[in-house]
């Protein structure tokens, strides 16, 4: 999913969370991929290329991270501290899984992730796949965590139409979705995290954010690519 024009973080996909992520693509060299340039898309050569360059993804290969995206919640919990050992956490569009591995790293006790795509297995983690919004899962998604989160999490995006009005209404309510579930879920004190983007749609979310929370962060990781627009809304101390 992009902001107001900004080129996407990942090639266009046809699903409501973000794709898995393709590190594999870090390890091949230059010359395999101009060899299959011609098969590819514009948009999937620059987002092949972005990868091929990115110290983030080369580094997530190195160290066993399923994405890139881990570095982005290893960097937020370092600055908030919102994965505290013993915590129950569940993961709204975990795939391809890297944010289950950050959690149960770094202490949680329980830690449950849903996604419409399979995940591949991770230690320590309880992984659904279906929609997080479908009837019953909120229940399901509580009973595998063993009572409510400490923490939400979402890195979800959807895909986007390349028009702008639709792209925006499209995120917007997918931000809309995963704030309503943690504002059900969430232990009175937890915190919620979602991935938004700068635009018209972020000022509804923080207002709503700031009247459900004690306090709402934004925050732009060192791993988010500086040309997109996206954004980290970190809201701390959900009120009773």
């Amino acid at each position: 999913m992009s902001g107001q024009g900004d080129p996407p973080e990942e090639p266009p996909r046809r699903r409501m969370v973000r794709a898995p992520t393709r590190g594999d693509a870090a390890g091949r060299g230059m010359g395999q991929r101009l060899k299959t340039a011609d098969h590819r898309t514009l948009s999937s050569q620059q987002w092949l290329t972005r990868q091929l360059h990115d110290p983030f993804v080369v580094k997530a290969k190195a160290e066993g991270w399923r994405s890139r995206a881990a570095f982005k919640l290893t960097e937020i919990d370092d600055r908030f501290h919102l994965i505290r050992r013993g915590a129950r956490v569940i993961d709204l569009g975990c795939a391809p899984g890297g944010w289950l591995q950050v959690a149960v790293k770094r202490g949680a006790s329980a830690v449950v992730g849903v996604d419409l795509l399979p995940v591949g297995l991770v230690p320590g983690a309880d992984i659904i796949e279906g929609d997080f919004t479908a009837d019953g899962m909120e229940a399901e998604l509580l009973a595998r965590l063993g009572g409510a989160p400490d923490l939400v999490l979402s890195d979800m995006a959807p895909n986007t139409v390349g028009h702008r009005q639709t792209d925006h209404l499209r995120i917007a309510a997918l931000i809309e979705q995963a704030a309503a579930f943690a504002a059900d879920a969430l232990k009175p004190g937890g915190a919620f995290v979602t991935k938004a983007f700068q635009g018209g749609e972020l000022a509804e979310v923080l207002a709503r954010l700031k009247a459900e929370y004690a306090q709402v962060k934004q925050v732009k990781p060192k791993a988010s690519r500086a040309e997109s627009s996206e954004v980290y809304l970190v809201a701390l101390g959900r009120r009773g």
